[in-house]
């Protein structure tokens, strides 16, 4: 009996548990159900909000590659379908479906990520663009050229209020883009991409464009003189920032008015002496050799910081009859590769001999051709006259498009070494910094860079051979500091059956190094970060040895390249936990426009650098 009472006890047990089970599964039932018709109408209505947002955002593409008075006057008429377009695109994503879909594992965080991308994108067109049309439009009417050929400076002084203000907005609208969660579902990850690399575009030339007009009235004498030496590199004798001085030439600035004077060239300024260097310059240039650097006016861009090469510069002037009642307020280094893109912006250049410049062959002239055609006492007189014209040219007949060609071109130019610039006025100089004008080796925690500077220990004009690459690879995601892959290779394209058929100047005046780079090679880790397992692939085991100079840890290597024959350097770099954007190379410039880096898909996930 006792065990019949047990069984029907179990029994009632039975009983009442089985409706609870039930509604607890009728209600994941119902949920599932909800998900999938919540699921089902977001991924209707996701091509709905793409279709909205690609026609925003073609509309206004090519304003952030070209701003210019067709560009202004098509995006202003354009606004307010612009405005409209993101509107819907918003709403629709912030509807009641995504507002329960956002909830379903998995695919919630896409939907979030959306909600995201709409609301920033709405808000940017409707806040930042309109700030900014308003300043370009009151560029766009005023009279940017003085009467004397040089820059007026006032419109650009009343608009950089306004312009710092509307570049700030979109600087944090494009941020809190960015900052969005990485979409896993395809047709999510396209909108995002495609979104991201137009937001960038735009967000890094306006940018540039406030650096630029904040740091440009003070650089061009508003309120007072300045004389900038304006140093010409060639680049196919490598040196650190540049390459050697072939000339110099003196930039006078007074309250917008340019005005370039003659280019010497460097062996004017040979009987006043070697630049300021420290200690540690001197061991790692000169005394460890092979190629001892002599620290005159040619070597000044043996430095890898602008501030050290105009120190340098600096206490040359002084001592020359030239210098002596005219203090210098800064320099501006300057390559080929710069004048060839201010030509392409002036228009062409026809020098004495007939030849003509345009935007593609310049650099190519400068750093090849001349040393063919031209004996070498006269090659920096003709690279010198036609950088003087250059710059000249840059501020006459100025308009809007002009303005931001120029201020587009300056910021790029700068990244790749091309140009650089420093003010002896230590505020001047701030905003110079600000606008990524003045070339340092890694400094910036946050922005992570490795330094990879040559300088050529061949006395030559090799530079132009030795075509440069790396890679860049993402290998380990972590909150203490990524790690990135680095290769890193140069390649001597010059033919061995060229090497006895070109000049000595070109291949080297050193009979047994004719057609070989020789090539010193800094490499610097990023700032709070550090190099690991750095080697030269097939070479010694001791390539590369560690050394310090001014206080900064760094390796150094000496290389000797033949003709058609290549060396690749590999490391790995692991940046520092504070890096917010991907690691990139401030290196020597090419003796072309480009970095020669290609960026591999990461080997790891995550929004974290």
């Amino acid at each position: 009996m006792a065990s019949h009472r047990v069984s029907r006890t179990n029994v009632k047990r039975h009983h009442r548990v089985w409706p609870w089970v039930l509604s607890i599964v009728g209600l994941f039932v119902a949920v599932l159900v909800l998900f999938g018709i919540a699921g089902f109408n977001v991924y209707r209505q996701s091509k709905e909000v793409q279709a909205h947002e690609s026609r925003a955002l073609s509309m206004i593409s090519d304003f952030s590659t070209k701003i210019d008075d067709a560009n202004v006057q098509k995006v202003k008429d354009q606004l307010p379908q612009i405005q409209q377009e993101t509107s819907q695109a918003s709403a629709i994503a912030n509807g009641a479906w995504w507002n329960i879909a956002n909830k379903i594992p998995y695919f919630g965080s896409n939907v979030s990520t959306v909600q995201g991308m709409t609301n920033v994108i709405d808000d940017l067109m409707h806040q930042s663009v309109p700030q900014f049309m308003d300043v370009v439009t009151n560029l766009q009417h005023a009279n940017l050229s003085s009467t004397d050929d040089g820059i007026n400076l006032r419109p650009i002084i009343d608009c950089q209020q306004g312009m710092q203000k509307a570049n700030e907005s979109l600087q944090h609208q494009v941020g809190a883009y960015n900052a969005l969660p990485q979409p896993n579902i395809d047709i999510v990850r396209s909108a995002y991409a495609q979104g991201s690399d137009k937001l960038n575009a735009l967000a890094t030339r306006v940018d540039a464009l406030s650096s630029t007009f904040r740091m440009l009235p003070g650089f061009l004498g508003n309120g007072q003189t300045r004389t900038y030496a304006v140093m010409s590199m060639t680049t196919s004798e490598m040196r650190s920032s540049g390459g050697l001085i072939g000339s110099v030439g003196e930039l006078t600035a007074d309250n917008g008015s340019v005005h370039v004077g003659e280019f010497k060239a460097n062996k004017d300024y040979l009987p006043y002496g070697i630049g300021d260097h420290s200690a540690d310059m001197a061991r790692v240039f000169s005394d460890e050799g092979p190629l001892h650097m002599s620290f005159d006016i040619r070597d000044t861009a043996v430095f890898p910081d602008t501030e050290r090469a105009a120190l340098a510069m600096q206490s040359i002037w002084n001592r020359t009859p030239w210098g002596q009642q005219k203090p210098l307020s800064g320099v501006i280094m300057v390559d080929p590769v710069f004048v060839q893109e201010m030509v392409a912006i002036n228009g062409p250049v026809t020098l004495a001999d007939g030849t003509t410049l345009n935007g593609d062959n310049t650099a190519e002239y400068f750093l090849n051709t001349v040393y063919k055609q031209y004996e070498a006492s006269q090659t920096d007189a003709v690279f010198g006259e036609t950088t003087g014209n250059v710059i000249a040219g840059m501020f006459k007949s100025l308009n809007l498009g002009k303005l931001v060609k120029i201020g587009e071109t300056m910021g790029t130019m700068a990244r790749e070494r091309h140009f650089t610039m420093f003010s002896f006025d230590a505020n001047l100089e701030k905003e110079i910094q600000a606008a990524g004008f003045t070339g340092e080796t890694p400094n910036d925690p946050q922005n992570p860079s490795v330094g990879i500077y040559l300088t050529e220990q061949n006395p030559s004009k090799m530079g132009w051979y030795i075509k440069r690459t790396a890679t860049i690879e993402k290998t380990r995601c972590d909150a203490s500091g990524a790690t990135y892959h680095v290769e890193y290779t140069l390649n001597n394209t010059m033919k061995v059956s060229d090497v006895a058929n070109l000049p000595p100047y070109i291949t080297g005046v050193d009979a047994p190094n004719r057609g070989k780079g020789i090539e010193k090679i800094l490499f610097y880790p990023p700032a709070g970060g550090r190099i690991n397992n750095i080697s030269q692939l097939n070479g010694a085991v001791n390539a590369v040895q560690k050394t310090t100079m001014n206080g900064k840890e760094l390796y150094k290597t000496v290389v000797e390249i033949l003709p058609e024959q290549s060396v690749t350097y590999s490391f790995d770099v692991t940046v520092s936990p504070q890096a917010q954007s991907a690691l990139t190379i401030d290196q020597t410039p090419l003796g072309w426009k480009d970095t020669g880096i290609t960026v591999k898909e990461p080997k790891c996930s995550a929004k974290a650098n």
